[in-house]
């Protein structure tokens, strides 16, 4: 079982911290985790607020390549429809080679509303459509060395992406797929779904049957693992333990409200966004306590045993997985977050790697 972890960049939550603290702190937990034997290290791309800034993931990762030499990298994702696919391609192409072939390619298509609106040209509503487009053309450039494309958004002449992409991604390709229409394009790519521990896993298990049924479908090839992704403390004593998690998956849960508007009526209004429009229904329905009770239900925290047993009960429902923990989030004290590393390390990591 392969387990990353991920890179949030955020400042919410903390006081007076400036972006250059926020750099530094992420990069040092990066570079620990090397050495602590996590697997992968990804990164977001978030853009303009303290929710979280990293606005190329591809170049924070370029430096991660040359002060690591085991460690898997990985976008979390590079949102396509903000990005141009000519340059997503050339740029994936050189960060592979930059690190040896440890690159994991990570797609999505964006769900604030306040970053698309900053991009002024690009239409929300046309996300999905941008996504489809763009994503099949970079992943055909990644495959046979050549970009082109006709579609109603990327006019793009063929040409050759130098340096030319020398190894196959196929099983490194993942896409956050947490509506339908996302669960069908990580299928039709060929992607690993990616899903946030946002709510009962149970609830998520149709989307992941589908997942794997259309890749069947698609592929003539039994799917690969889906990942997951949880926000994590894992400390010794369960008292601190549910009171450091309760605190700042708390901060961190309502910085997520805040920048996507998870309750807003707008995304009814947005084509491509009918499943957040029915989540945030429900959200309506139970407030901001309930969505902090479901939150930190789905999510693995606690003590090792605990995080172990929240862990092994997702793979009784769901069978093999990757996961991902992040341990900086929400204003978590910098030696809280490393401490909650190294014990899930020590504790969690020996455990669960041996699992399928």
């Amino acid at each position: 079982m392969d387990v990353g972890i991920q890179m949030v960049f955020a400042s919410k939550g903390w006081d007076g911290i400036t972006d250059g603290q926020v750099y530094a702190e992420e990069l040092r937990l990066a570079r620990l985790a090397e050495d602590l034997g996590f697997d992968v290290l990804w990164s977001v791309e978030h853009h303009f607020f303290d929710y979280s800034f990293c606005p190329d993931n591809t170049q924070l990762l370029s430096y991660l390549a040359g002060v690591t030499t085991r460690v898997d990298l990985g976008t979390a994702a590079v949102i396509m429809p903000w990005n141009d696919p000519l340059r997503v391609a050339e740029k994936v192409a050189l960060l592979d080679h930059l690190c040896d072939g440890r690159l994991r390619f990570g797609m999505g298509r964006g769900l604030s509303r306040r970053e698309y609106a900053a991009f002024g040209e690009i239409d929300m509503g046309e996300s999905r459509d941008r996504f489809d487009e763009s994503s099949t053309m970079v992943l055909d450039a990644l495959r046979t060395g050549f970009i082109e494309g006709d579609g109603p958004y990327y006019k793009q002449p063929r040409i050759e992406i130098r340096p030319r992409p020398e190894r196959s991604f196929d099983g490194r390709v993942y896409a956050v797929a947490s509506s339908d229409d996302s669960v069908g394009a990580a299928a039709r790519l060929g992607a690993r779904m990616v899903m946030f521990a946002d709510k009962a896993w149970e609830h998520r298990m149709p989307s992941i049957e589908r997942w794997r049924s259309l890749y069947r479908e698609h592929h003539d090839a039994e799917p690969p693992a889906p990942m997951t992704c949880d926000f994590s403390v894992c400390l010794a004593d369960a008292d601190e333990a549910a009171e450091t998690a309760r605190l700042h998956l708390g901060v961190y849960l309502a910085s997520v409200m805040e920048h996507y508007e998870v309750m807003g009526e707008h995304f009814a209004a947005t084509k491509g966004y009918d499943a957040y429009a029915r989540a945030a229904e429900t959200l309506r329905g139970i407030g901001d306590a309930g969505f902090l009770k479901g939150f930190m239900k789905a999510a693995a925290w606690g003590t090792p045993d605990r995080v172990l047993s929240v862990l092994d009960e997702r793979r009784k429902l769901m069978g093999p997985f990757e996961e991902c923990t992040a341990f900086r989030f929400g204003g978590i004290p910098y030696e809280t977050a490393e401490r909650s590393m190294r014990l899930y390390a020590k504790e969690v990591l020996p455990v669960i790697k041996q699992w399928d």
